[in-house]
């Protein structure tokens, strides 16, 4: 059997890197050598892409060869031997800007190798909660009411936003993953701030309306119209709001329950939206919705994460084993499910 060559590509330039690479390591670790051949192309937080031998407890770019791009061959070279590296398929254990905004998956596309997951339009779409939250609404799925602040307009008041979502508010940078520059406001002290770390991360802040209700997450896998989706996780949190330390930290008081203890007939309605919000958004491969059910039993959209994290504690391939798919397997049909497009 021949092997296909996998270029695991991971790190990258935005505040997720380190996320990156515990997943990728997780990956790494997973795939079938019988099945595969691994080539390591770490991104470093510059943005310059290296060629790994190894992938060691720390990461050590020292005389290793830069990885460029040649367009429309379907292969890379390294620099300075100038070896051409032709991967079968491109597997992107990226977060955040120029990982799965869409950026990566344009240039595979020039490249003209497949790629694992969404493809450019739905990364970039995805990416961006606005135009996420816009497309889902005009398909009748309810999303969080929310309000737009723009880097160099007037910002809004806290009295004036409490008016219309009430409080308290969430602020977040449009375009950022893991709850990065996530801000939970409750005045107008704290909507100041809030809007400066935003800022940091994007020239675009959402402002959302805290739903009150429990946090559920929902796995799909596959090609449509052949995609699925897995039951229905929780993430049951202590206090506070699930954060990136609530996310990545081991000690974190979060706990990710993989079988939500909901009435059947909900897990349905939520299985359904999320395997009709994953086509609304054109994603492929891969993707988990995330929501929110409340007390009165309304269901809302928080957002489609179109690279969902593979660390230990990852929901998404804890999903797919609940659903009997080890994650070893759940990689392998990942490549394939990129191959077959």
């Amino acid at each position: 059997m021949n092997r296909k060559t996998v270029l695991l590509i991971f790190g990258g330039e935005s505040s997720e890197h380190d996320v990156s690479v515990s997943s990728a390591r997780n990956v790494y670790a997973a795939i079938d050598d019988t099945k595969f051949t691994v080539i390591l192309g770490y991104i470093d937080r510059r943005g310059k892409w290296w060629l790994l031998d190894k992938f060691g407890t720390e990461i050590d770019t020292h005389g290793m060869p830069q990885l460029a791009a040649v367009v429309g061959t379907g292969s890379f070279v390294t620099i300075p031997e100038n070896r051409v590296v032709k991967p079968h398929v491109i597997l992107p254990i990226l977060h955040g800007k120029n990982g799965e905004d869409g950026s990566v998956q344009g240039l595979a596309q020039l490249l003209h190798i497949p790629i694992v997951g969404c493809d450019m339009t739905a990364g970039a779409i995805c990416m961006d909660k606005i135009a996420t939250k816009r497309i889902l609404e005009t398909c009748d799925i309810s999303v969080a009411p929310y309000e737009v602040y723009q880097r160099g307009l007037e910002p809004p008041t806290f009295g004036r936003l409490v008016e219309k979502l009430g409080t308290p508010l969430f602020v977040k940078p449009n375009r950022a993953g893991s709850s990065v520059g996530v801000s939970k406001v409750e005045s107008q002290a704290e909507l100041d701030h809030a809007f400066e770390v935003a800022l940091k991360e994007d020239n675009i802040v959402l402002i959302e309306q805290a739903i009150v209700g429990r946090e559920l997450e929902v796995a799909v896998l596959g090609n449509p119209p052949h995609h699925k989706a897995s039951g229905v996780g929780e993430i049951q949190m202590q206090d506070g709001f699930y954060d990136y330390d609530a996310k990545y930290d081991n000690g974190s008081s979060a706990r990710v329950v993989t079988h939500a203890d909901i009435p059947p007939e909900k897990a349905t309605e939520i299985r359904e939206v999320a395997h009709k919000s994953y086509e609304i958004l054109g994603c492929s491969g891969l993707s988990r919705v995330d929501f929110f059910l409340t007390e009165d039993g309304v269901v809302y959209v928080n957002e489609v994460n179109t690279l969902p994290g593979f660390t230990n504690i990852s929901m998404y391939p804890k999903l797919w084993r609940e659903e009997g798919i080890s994650y070893g397997q759940l990689i392998e049909r990942l490549i394939d499910l990129a191959l077959e497009k």
